[in-house]
């Protein structure tokens, strides 16, 4: 009774009865639930990161970390009060920004150097999305509220997709996107710093770029005297970086003090404008209460704004359009640093866990009022110099930024705006691509440098919004058209033989395309095709559905373009002949030196996956080259990487002993009607001998009985005893383990073939 019900089974569901082992949805899942309490615990404790590292803390790394973060914090605190300038935010959020950033970050880092807190590009995102909501809806929330929602939103959006392991999603964005748009933002930051540290007023510095620069020109006749401050604290910064990079190439040995000397210049150049305008201010204060040259006036002392944040929903419907730009920079920025620095610095970091890392900063720091906060280059840059040796790095730079809060804000009044201006055009310059890289865009991916160009100019000429997504966009539609168009070759032979020389050198076959590019290999070498009436192919990316037409095209092109028809067309009258065949009188005498098709092979070797779609071209592909060749083809496949190709494989009935030739079957069909039920009275004939299937009475299935001969890949010695073993599976030997012994198989099939005809024919 039960072998009654599994055989109906088996009719009702098209399965064989003796099929291929392969591999199984259990096998997969097995794995996933193998010891799943050690999972669960493993995965709660890499929340954590602090925990595999906090007790081997010692006084060594404490002395490096102490200066690393008391050098970052020095930089912090003037930066950050200069990028809440660009967030069109008071100083102090740039400063709530940098404590929470420093001191969050070290308990969920993967990365020892890098530096979180407002960075340039954020802030002018943060900038043009209070411009958005403020255009939109005219004097209805702050500018503070507006950029703490943001942060609020965003980090909790980035803080799921690291929880849900999605941090391979940034992949998608290449490294020549990610410079354009900072690039083209870096531009728009020095373009809208350049009134700033002129004096000029009167139009928008956040407009494009290209207007803000025409504009800060047309009012260079109204600089001001802020421009001495501005500019002479823009070329200090320049010359001591200048000065300090030339002594210690001349005074080596007095290198690391030169370094901390560079390091301080933001700090020092402030200190010295500060007490310059302070000495110059105090007593020009005019009836209105105006003072002669713009600075920065109150900075309230402490933490005014801890709480809960107010998170209006109609806020939220306001900026919802602007959210993505903003998630995406906020961590594609953070990943970008943390894997440069992780790579030059020997350790791996985890983008899942850098993401979790800048989604709890930003949570968290919304509770102190501060707006978003990712990785900066050039603090993270600076604090790698310095000798960190953990993220515990990020506790002193908290504690300088906290000595800041509570200790420096009466004189932080008289900082001049022109200064900080000239703090942030000296940081965000280091951003622009300089013309080496560039350069380099151009001679490893000509496509790429196009990318990377246009979302500069994009970014330029429209806003930043426009250049991530330009870049972003740019870039998929390159990674879909590489998909869809990837690249195949037929191959032939080439013998390697050892330069040694003597009895005992060995040579071995490689096979390489039959027209090689001369960039890839001396075009003097000569390649020799297959034996004849044996096609081998390669081809160079995953069968998927996008692209699987290509193989079956090349294929059956390269066939009849190669290979007689196994029947002569001329000879069949026009009445029989299919419509699209033109019935060339001289077919026969122009096809009979081509050989017949035999076998194909197919490398592998690149295709690491093969959907539904791929098996059907391949199904596709044998039953043209069969109904060409009149004949059953052999389709060897070598290099087969991973068990899900091969269950594909079986599957569309590849691999195994029997040649099986499947007129009209699909795979799996779009709709249960199959091919049988289309196809016309000329290629659905019943042939003898046929099997029918019992739920299509009109199908019809070829079965062809070959010479199940077993894979030439020798034996091995088996793990459980001495004996030998075969290495490939027995039930499948048209899968093979390289190329050679691919082709050697099919070869070995057309001399038998051969020998056997000449045997019937005598």
């Amino acid at each position: 009774m039960l072998s009654r019900v599994k055989k109906t089974c088996q009719r009702i569901f098209g399965a064989a009865e003796e099929e291929s082992p392969v591999i199984t949805p259990r096998d997969w899942a097995g794995k996933l639930a193998h010891n799943p309490v050690q999972r669960i615990v493993g995965y709660v404790t890499s929340l954590f990161p602090i925990l595999s590292w906090i007790t081997r803390y010692n006084f060594g790394w404490a002395s490096g970390d102490l200066i690393a973060g008391l050098t970052v914090g020095i930089v912090l605190v003037p930066q950050s009060m200069s990028y809440a300038q660009i967030a069109t935010l008071p100083p102090e959020y740039g400063l709530y920004s940098s404590f929470v950033g420093v001191l969050v970050y070290c308990f969920f880092a993967t990365s020892k150097d890098v530096s979180i807190g407002p960075v340039a590009v954020m802030s002018l995102t943060v900038s043009q999305i209070i411009k958005h909501v403020n255009e939109a809806h005219p004097d209805v929330w702050a500018g503070p509220q507006i950029a703490i929602t943001v942060a609020f939103i965003c980090g909790f959006i980035v803080l799921g997709i690291g929880l849900l392991h999605l941090g391979w999603l940034v992949e998608f964005i290449p490294a020549p996107a990610v410079s354009g748009f900072m690039t083209g933002s870096a531009l728009n930051i020095v373009s809208g710093q350049l009134p700033g540290l002129f004096g000029i007023s009167g139009f928008d510095t956040r407009a494009a770029t290209y207007q803000v620069f025409i504009n800060t020109l047309k009012g260079l006749p109204q600089t001001k005297l802020d421009a001495a401050f501005g500019v002479t604290g823009l070329v200090s910064l320049y010359a001591i970086r200048w000065a300090c990079d030339r002594l210690s190439k001349r005074y080596p040995t007095r290198a690391r003090w030169f370094f901390f000397m560079s390091v301080f210049r933001n700090a020092f150049v402030i200190v010295v404008l500060t007490v310059a305008s302070w000495l110059y201010t105090r007593h020009r204060r005019s009836a209105s209460g105006k003072y002669p040259i713009k600075i920065l006036q109150d900075v309230p002392r402490g933490f005014k704004h801890l709480g809960q944040p107010a998170i209006d929903p109609e806020l939220v419907k306001a900026l919802a359009g602007e959210l993505p730009v903003a998630t995406i920079i906020l961590f594609l920025e953070h990943i970008a640093i943390s894997k440069s620095f992780g790579r030059v610095n020997g350790y791996k970091i985890d983008p899942n866990q850098e993401l979790i890392a800048i989604g709890v900063t930003n949570t968290i720091g919304t509770l102190f009022g501060a707006y978003p906060a990712t990785g900066s280059f050039s603090r993270s840059a600076l604090q790698s110099k310095s000798g960190v040796r953990s993220p515990a790095s990020g506790l002193f730079s908290g504690a300088v930024v906290i000595v800041a809060l509570y200790g420096l804000t009466p004189a932080f009044f008289w900082i001049p705006s022109a200064a900080l201006s000239a703090v942030i055009i000296h940081a965000v310059a280091d951003l622009v691509a300089s013309p080496r890289q560039a350069h380099a865009f151009w001679r490893v991916s000509p496509v790429e440098f196009a990318i990377w160009a246009a979302s500069v100019l994009v970014t330029v000429f429209a806003t930043i919004e426009d250049g991530v997504y330009t870049s972003i966009a740019a870039s998929l539609a390159l990674l879909l058209v590489r998909l869809a168009r990837p690249r195949g070759h037929f191959l032939g032979r080439v013998t390697l033989r050892s330069s040694a020389g003597g009895a005992g050198a060995g040579e071995r076959d490689v096979y390489v395309p039959l027209a090689p590019s001369k960039f890839l290999m001396n075009p003097h070498v000569k390649v020799y095709p297959p034996s004849p009436g044996v096609v081998v192919y390669r081809f160079e990316e995953s069968m998927l559905y996008p692209n699987s037409s290509r193989v079956n095209d090349a294929i059956v092109e390269h066939v009849k373009a190669h290979t007689r028809r196994g029947h002569d067309m001329p000879d069949v009258r026009s009445g029989d002949r299919p419509w699209n065949d033109p019935g060339r009188s001289s077919e026969a005498e122009q096809d009979a030196e081509k050989p017949l098709l035999h076998a194909v092979v197919l490398d592998l070797s690149a295709v690491s996956h093969l959907d539904t779609t791929g098996v059907q071209a391949l199904i596709d592909t044998r039953t043209e080259v069969e109904r060409w060749a009149d004949r059953p083809v052999e389709f060897h496949f070598a290099t087969i990487l991973s068990p899900w190709i091969r269950r594909a494989l079986v599957a569309g009935g590849f691999g195994v002993g029997t040649i099986s030739s499947h007129a009209h079957e699909e795979i799996a069909p779009v709709t249960r009607y199959h091919d049988q039920y289309i196809a016309d009275p000329q290629h659905a004939d019943p042939v003898q001998g046929a099997h029918t299937r019992l739920d299509d009475p009109e199908a019809s299935i070829i079965v062809a009985e070959g010479s199940a001969r077993p894979s030439s890949e020798g034996t091995v010695q088996s793990a459980r005893d001495d004996v030998s073993a075969p290495l490939m599976l027995p039930s499948t030997p048209f899968f093979h383990l390289d190329i050679a012994s691919a082709v050697r198989a099919a070869e070995s099939g057309v001399t038998s073939s051969l020998m056997e005809s000449a045997k019937y024919g005598a």
